[in-house]
């Protein structure tokens, strides 16, 4: 085992005796060391209940003849750091859980792992942390939150209680009001109801085959999600007490190139986050393989947009699409256009094909079919053009038809402070295109997202007749005209850092353009007066930050080499 290097010979007596001393006995010495990598924090919904699921995984692996080792990693709530300078901090935060994983588990030469995740950028924090270790890992979220419900009957989720701010500046609904959506929208603990960032990683997880069917979707604090527990726990010591097993398992066998491009087939098929592909992204460099912002239009050709969830809509929630057959019922119906889906490994021993044979869709209100299908093309796309050349990503999927093919006026904004106070003040006018730059990974530095200023837009009546573009990212709740993640971002001397107000900017998302509507010869003279702005950085970790990542194109990761 590779535990036997801090366990076995008489050279190890000291490792023994300190093992000793957190309770093991001669017994536990021959049996898997099994990491459980909790993400446990008391500040996020979605995480201030692992400790009673870490109990039990650790119990079920105890009675599978494993010896269980509980670490934590760190986590940030993106809602609760929206709109702030803590927002700088989320997505850096990524690289932190995924350093901590690295180094426990290889510090101590651990076995195996299960990953106990849950929210926006601590999933693929861990997933990049596991491809590093390549162990067998076994990934199981906390689950997603139950919508709430208003005193009305209509249900609820985070993204309208962000717009709802909007709203009441705009007068449209009661302090009141505000306060009720404001009590009711996350009845209990999970990660937030729609297909924000969180929910979209926990489903394409389970669609890269190191999650357990139902992953995705299963509520959490049920029955059900208990039980996902138990098998992973199981289904991890049976790997790690199985020589042949432990190597066929590996997280880089089952995490390739084919369960990437199915990641990315659920992800159009489903319509996940923008952020979906900024961690994909970065997943693929630690998975060894090779794939570009280009794949994903490729992809996008052969997919069928077959659900919306919030914050598409505002009646579907994740409860909803676990009822209606959940992602394994995506899979096979999106497979009906032929192969789409390759036939992986996945951790539990079946092929995908085989795991989804019998998924079925219940409820065609909730997961369309292909004929059915809201879009025969994914819910996401990749623009290119002169305002991106690197490419730039939107989530097609939650805009208005007209708004996919627009030409507007640009407002300027080099942060988006500035642009929260802009949009507040009635700045932003139906057939403007919102310019926020300087926000991108290095002029963040993090790249925060944008949810504040996309819900003032959208509850302030203009989400369908204003566009915003950023160098910086969105949240999974963001819905309407919204294209982030430009690259090159402004800070780094992008065509976004040229833009004045004024100036028209062309959106055409069904031929995937982004285009500056300004001569060459303009936007070299331009180019030649720019000056970067520079921010004052508050902190010394995101100070190495901005001096080691990579833009958003190269999925915001941090350089390993100089």
């Amino acid at each position: 085992m590779r535990s036997d290097t801090i366990k076995k010979g008489h050279s190890r007596t000291p490792h023994r005796s300190l093992l000793r001393g957190v309770g093991l006995k001669d017994e536990d010495f021959d049996k898997p060391f099994i990491g459980i990598a909790n993400s446990y924090i008391d500040i996020i919904p979605g995480h201030y209940f692992l400790p009673e699921y870490s109990k039990i995984v650790k119990e079920e692996i105890r009675k599978a003849g494993g010896v269980p080792f509980e670490f934590n990693t760190i986590g940030v709530d993106d809602g609760i750091a929206m709109g702030h300078s803590g927002m700088l901090y989320s997505l850096p935060s990524r690289e932190l859980i995924a350093d901590c994983i690295e180094t426990v588990m290889n510090a101590h030469k651990l076995d195996a792992m299960v990953c106990i995740p849950n929210c926006d950028k601590i999933v693929p924090g861990m997933v990049m942390g596991a491809l590093r270790v390549n162990v067998p890992t076994i990934f199981v979220s906390g689950g997603p939150m139950l919508a709430g419900t208003l005193s009305d009957g209509s249900r609820i989720g985070l993204s309208q209680v962000f717009e709802a701010v909007g709203a009441y500046e705009a007068k449209k609904i009661s302090e009141d009001k505000l306060y009720e959506i404001e009590c009711k929208a996350c009845p209990s603990g999970g990660s937030c109801s729609g297909m924000f960032t969180a929910n979209s990683m926990n489903t394409l997880c389970e669609a890269m085959g190191i999650a357990l069917p139902g992953n995705g979707t299963i509520p959490a604090l049920t029955k059900e999600r208990e039980e996902l527990l138990r098998i992973a726990a199981r289904k991890i010591v049976e790997i790690a007490l199985d020589k042949a097993k432990t190597e066929k398992f590996k997280m880089k066998n089952i995490l390739n190139d084919k369960a990437i491009h199915n990641a990315f087939v659920v992800d159009m098929a489903m319509g996940g986050s923008t952020n979906t592909v900024l961690h994909m992204l970065a997943i693929a460099k630690e998975a060894d393989v090779d794939f570009s912002l280009k794949n994903i239009n490729e992809i996008a050709k052969n997919v069928s947009h077959l659900t919306k969830i919030a914050p598409a809509v505002n009646n579907v929630f994740m409860e909803d699409i676990n009822r209606a057959g959940g992602v394994g019922a995506v899979m096979k119906e999106v497979n009906k256009r032929g192969g789409v889906i390759y036939d992986t490994l996945t951790i539990t021993g079946e092929s995908m094909l085989e795991r989804i044979k019998n998924a079925s869709i219940t409820d065609t209100t909730i997961i369309h079919t292909n004929e059915n299908a809201y879009s025969q093309t994914g819910g996401l796309k990749i623009l290119y053009g002169n305002l991106a050349q690197e490419g730039a990503v939107i989530k097609a999927g939650a805009m208005a038809e007209e708004m996919k093919n627009f030409t507007g006026s640009a407002v300027v904004f080099d942060s988006q402070d500035e642009a929260i106070a802009g949009i507040s003040t009635g700045k932003v006018k139906s057939g403007d295109v919102v310019i926020i730059r300087y926000e991108g990974p290095k002029g963040g530095p993090g790249m925060p997202e944008m949810l504040s200023p996309t819900s003032l837009i959208m509850g302030m009546g203009l989400g369908e007749s204003v566009a915003l573009v950023t160098d910086g990212r969105f949240s999974g709740a963001t819905r309407g005209a919204c294209i982030g993640h430009v690259s090159p971002e402004a800070a780094e001397g992008g065509v976004i850092a040229l833009v004045e107000n004024g100036d028209k900017i062309k959106i055409d998302v069904n031929n995937g353009i982004l285009e500056l509507l300004v001569s060459e010869d303009i936007l070299k003279d331009r180019k030649q007066k720019w000056q970067p702005k520079r921010k004052e950085i508050e902190g010394k970790w995101l100070k190495r930050y901005a001096l080691l990542v990579s833009n958003a194109s190269n999925g915001a990761m941090l350089k390993t080499e100089l």
